[in-house]
């Protein structure tokens, strides 16, 4: 132990393992950073149960209750609170904010408790029932929007309410579009009196039980072989399931993203333990010859590395401890909870990480250095490679996989990521040995007449092997780069070229049929384009092809959530010009078939002739599917899945929707519309991408410190791969000194080596990040990503910039170190 402690400070003290040591601790720091933040959540979500639920049973429906479920909680001897929650526009003079509503019942809530204050920013306070009737609770978010303080006066629909207090906290805050608004709580009895709620309304129905365990359990025993479609029940077990499956999802992204991270630091300590054994083999030679064992050299230099490692994670876990405190940060808004203290869990999974690490990638090396033969001290000779090693590779290489699927949670994505990271680490490898081969060519070589650049020529295919592992590795680093900065603006920019100029950015919901011609007339009187509008009637499915179907017949999440959901389906006569036909022909006008969008029917599995049954307010009706559509979802017009004649929809109640344009300055047609027809709910298209895009900026800064991890350890993966090399050309160039070569010729022909190497690293890069970038433009945005030239020229450009750079550090070290030296150190 004692002398493994010192060969580990003077190996320290010499700088070999300080990228070892940097990789290690990179590492660990990238896994606990987000294991501790998703340990820190999973602890806050199972401490506010109650608060996340606001009960400890709750029930949820797409649709009103009907009275036998409400009756028997109170029947149970439970108590009872009741809320709806819906989109709707809020006014406060001339200013206008699209709100999330929710109207509770004055017990609500039955468990936790909702906070207020008097004024934003002002200290707050419990309040022991929710909002009086005739009042609101505004969000703070609201109040500024709105300029509306405690004690003015909003409008709703068609009712005006003062303004009682400053919403700060409400159990079920969740992160979906109704919660991406700004909040508006307010009295349940006053819902009817601003007329929002009509026909084809989308409404959330909420149940509230709260009692003793043994009423509570029969209760939910009896109630849940009587749930509808469209109606759940949460309980604590469940958590608000989609809040769990929210940070599920979130910690696996992150988790990933930190494992990536962990694999490219890995490859570093590979080349940094490379290195490190090569300058090793000498000194194990002699202490072989002064009689140590095989066994007691591999015994000391994995104790010196078990202490390495030790060392290493623990930074690692500290800096993971750091970082979650970030990304906390980061999203506390979106959380809007304290978060408790780490346990110590994450950090055993961190050590687990670093130490796999070290096993499949140090560990091999080392065994090598037991196998040198004491004769090296006279003679060159490494000793024969041992199949150990090998086993040792493959058993790193198998464990980390283990891994990566692990922190996946799903074998399948796991095992894709794990062999799309194995396949482009490859594909960069070989690409960069074809090019530097080709580039090396004897009929490339012969037309070159400088000296020097044929002997930079030359090393460049003397070390195809190591040179291309340097390509590949700087080639993963740029593309990482690349994709965060200009492909990402380029698919940002494609997303915002694909709305037409006179593309709609208002949309009406809740038209009612005697309101149609109305609100055109207005429209035109104000200047605006007349728009269409469309009937909308909300229906479930319920069959195809004769079948029962529900959620549980599909696998995939949103196919499930889609078949549970209501479709908002629609009658017409003609095709909307913004959707085209792919498959089949359009309806007759008094056939019983429908039209659905392509990728719905893609995904539901629906073909051509099934039949589908609909459910629509408690009447059911069936039609055969005679057309798929593809549609213009960026026309930012208004689109269905399904379309049916109007002689088969006609009859059903429904309601209309309709987009317009509204040019700059004139906000105020909005205001005057929701006067005339307070029912109306207005959605300003900008404004909610706007609240949309503060959600995912914040998840983006969350994500960047789990970048940074991932930069890190691709430079350290940069550093070491060319440090790799460092003795080698340090040697040759000793040799070429010694034989007259000037140093203008020594540091041109490494220059023009580096340039190389930059020029295709460079050149994979783009390659990588323009093809992923189509990729996801195609497969995923569904968009049209032109080439990029600022891509084209960047990405060699940093190649031979990055390259460029390590020459000029490279040939000063080389240059000033003496040729003699060097070569008898080197014998």
């Amino acid at each position: 132990m004692r002398l493994a402690l010192r060969m580990l400070v003077r190996d320290w003290r010499a700088g070999e393992l300080r990228v070892l040591a940097a990789a290690l601790a990179i590492a660990v720091a990238s896994v606990t950073s987000v294991g501790f933040f998703a340990d820190r959540v999973g602890q806050a979500l199972a401490r506010d149960a109650h608060q996340l639920l606001g009960a400890d049973l709750v029930l949820l429906s797409d649709h009103p209750w009907k009275a036998e479920l409400p009756e028997k909680i109170l029947q149970s001897g439970l108590q009872k609170a009741e809320a709806v929650n819906f989109i709707s526009m809020a006014f406060a003079g001339e200013l206008n904010q699209l709100a999330g509503v929710k109207a509770v019942s004055e017990n609500y809530p039955l468990r936790g408790r909702l906070r207020t204050a008097p004024a934003p920013g002002a200290p707050d306070a419990q309040a022991e029932r929710g909002p009086a009737r005739g009042t609101v609770w505004l969000e703070e978010r609201l109040v500024s929007s709105l300029g509306a303080p405690v004690g003015s006066t909003v409008r709703l629909g068609g009712a005006r309410f003062k303004v009682a207090a400053v919403l700060t906290l409400e159990p079920e805050r969740g992160a979906n579009f109704f919660n991406i608004a700004p909040r508006l709580l307010m009295n349940l009895d006053d819902v009817p009196a601003t007329g929002l709620v009509q026909p084809a309304s989308r409404v959330w129905y909420y149940l509230y039980a709260a009692g003793a365990p043994g009423p509570l359990a029969s209760f939910k025993a009896y109630a849940q072989p009587r749930l509808e479609r469209g109606q759940r029940v949460d309980d604590l077990e469940s958590g608000r399931p989609e809040v769990r499956a929210s940070v599920e999802r979130a910690q696996r992204f992150l988790g990933l993203t930190a494992l990536l991270a962990a694999i490219v630091a890995g490859v570093a300590i590979a080349l940094g333990t490379r290195r490190f054994v090569e300058r090793r083999l000498d000194g194990c030679a002699v202490m072989r010859c002064l009689g140590a064992t095989q066994a007691r050299l591999l015994g000391l230099f994995s104790l010196e590395f078990a202490l390495l490692g030790i060392a290493a994670c623990a930074v690692g876990a500290l800096l993971g401890v750091a970082a979650q405190a970030a990304i906390a940060g980061a999203l506390a808004d979106l959380l809007r909870a304290d978060l408790p203290a780490p346990s110590a869990a994450p950090a055993v999974q961190g050590f687990l990480v670093g130490l796999v690490l070290l096993l499949g990638f140090a560990l091999p090396p080392l065994v090598q250095l037991k196998n040198v033969p004491a004769a090296r001290v006279i003679r060159r000779e490494t000793g024969t490679a041992s199949p150990a090693a090998a086993l040792t590779y493959a058993a790193g290489a198998v464990s980390l996989a283990a891994l990566l699927v692990w922190q996946a949670g799903d074998a399948k994505l796991g095992i894709t990521v794990v062999g799309g990271f194995a396949a482009a680490v490859a594909a960069f490898f070989v690409f960069a040995w074809l090019a530097l081969r080709l580039l090396t060519h004897r009929r490339v070589t012969r037309l070159v007449r400088s000296r020097v650049l044929r002997y930079g020529l030359s090393n460049l295919r003397r070390h195809a092997r190591g040179n291309a592992i340097q390509v590949a590795s700087l080639a993963l680093g740029l593309t990482a780069v690349l994709l965060l900065t200009f492909t990402r603006n380029d698919l940002v920019d494609a997303w915002r070229r694909s709305a037409p100029p006179d593309a709609p950015n208002r949309f009406v919901i809740g038209v009612q049929p005697e309101q149609v011609e109305p609100v055109r007339r207005f429209l035109a009187g104000e200047g605006v384009t007349s728009p269409d509008f469309y009937p909308m009637v909300r229906g479930r499915l319920t069959g195809v092809n004769g079948r029962p179907v529900s959620e549980a017949d599909y696998t995939e999440e949103r196919a499930r959530r889609l078949v549970e959901r209501e479709f908002n389906l629609s009658y017409l006569e003609q095709a909307p010009a913004h959707n085209r036909i792919t498959a089949g022909t359009w309806f007759a006008p008094d056939a019983r078939e429908i039209s659905v969008e392509e990728g719905i029917a893609q995904r539901l599995g629906w073909k051509l002739g099934d039949e589908l049954t609909f459910s629509v307010g408690g009447q059911t009706f069936s039609a055969r599917v005679s057309s798929l559509r593809k549609l213009r979802w960026d026309s930012m017009k208004v689109n269905f899945f399904v379309i049916a004649p109007p002689s088969l929809l006609g009859g059903y109640p429904a309601s209309f929707v309709s987009a317009f344009r509204l040019e700059p300055g004139k906000e105020a047609v909005v205001n005057e519309l929701a006067a005339r027809f307070p029912n109306l709910t207005v959605v300003d298209v900008g404004a909610a991408l706007q609240q949309a895009q503060a959600v995912i900026d914040q998840l983006i800064g969350a994500v960047q410190f789990i970048f940074l991890f991932a930069l890190g350890a691709g430079l350290l993966v940069l550093y070491a791969a060319l440090v790799s090399t460092e003795d080698e050309r340090r040697r040759e160039a000793a040799v070429m000194r010694v034989y007259g070569a000037s140093r203008a010729q020594v540091s041109g022909s490494q220059r023009l080596e580096f340039l190389a190497m930059g020029a295709i690293a460079g050149l994979l890069a783009t390659l990588g990040a323009a093809a992923i970038g189509q990729l996801l433009a195609r497969r995923v945005f569904e968009l049209d990503l032109a080439p990029s030239l600022a891509l084209w020229l960047a990405g060699p450009l940093a190649g031979v910039l990055l390259l460029s750079l390590n020459a000029w550090l490279s040939s000063r070290k080389v240059l000033s170190a003496s040729p003699a030296l060097t070569l008898r150190d080197s014998v």
